[in-house]
């Protein structure tokens, strides 16, 4: 299942951009240019909608995005749609990979199930 939710993007003024989500306080991004700020948003939208899921939080109402409310002092970039899927359930699967590559992702994190499913999110995203 997919969830959307508003996301500003805002600029300072030395040229930065940073994200937030007027319905999940804490939930934010960053980069070198909106584009980059805004897949990094997508990014902590994920994990946070994740995280609240897995603390069993219920996941809050989506504003409607004619009804997004930015406080003046903000110099905002843009105001964007970000949808990203959220399963609320973890499978356990079995896969068969080479010994080679295991190892590779071994060596770089300590919780190959988790970098597998990052990864693998990363992936479908580049797809679209």
């Amino acid at each position: 299942m997919n969830y959307t939710y508003a996301v500003v993007i805002e600029t300072d003024d030395l040229g930065g951009f940073s994200a937030f989500f007027p319905d999940l306080p804490g939930c934010v991004g960053a980069g070198d240019s909106v584009e980059a700020c805004f897949q990094d948003a997508l990014d902590a939208l994920a994990l946070h909608l994740a995280g609240m899921i897995e603390d069993g939080d219920s996941l809050p109402a989506p504003t409607p995005l004619s009804d997004v409310e930015v406080d003046p002092d903000i110099q905002v970039a843009a105001i964007l749609l970000a949808s990203v899927p959220v399963t609320g359930r973890t499978m356990r699967v079995n896969i068969t990979m080479d010994a080679t590559l295991v190892a590779a992702i071994d060596g770089v994190t300590s919780n190959r199930s988790a970098w597998l499913a990052d990864a693998a999110l990363r992936a479908l995203r580049s797809n679209r």
